[in-house]
């Protein structure tokens, strides 16, 4: 019996199907551990961490439970800047690519 095994990047590049959805959910991941990271760092409550955050204290609750999937980019760079964190995107150049002739 031969077992294939498959190497990958990334958790996300084995998860997901497409490059645009491995961007998101690595994207939405780091925010949502460094947002979880401060309100272990300042040992504030899920209450407080909502008022900090400007949603809900449910909203904190999916945070700090990974639920990732109830969370777009967008909710997650307002929270941090609501916060007085400085969200930024950082890219890479694309890989080069064979030009090809039409």
């Amino acid at each position: 019996m031969n077992a294939k095994t498959t190497s990958y990047a990334s958790v996300w590049d084995a998860l997901e199907d497409t490059p645009q959805a491995v961007a998101s959910m690595k994207a939405r991941s780091a925010l949502m551990m460094a947002l979880t990271q401060v309100i272990e760092d300042r040992g504030i409550t899920q209450a407080e961490a909502a008022v900090l955050f400007g949603v809900t204290q449910p909203r904190i609750s999916d945070l700090v439970r990974g639920k990732i999937n109830l969370f777009s980019l967008d909710t997650l760079v307002d929270m941090a800047a609501t916060a007085g964190m400085s969200p930024t995107v950082k890219l890479s150049k694309p890989a080069r690519s064979p030009v090809t002739a039409k």
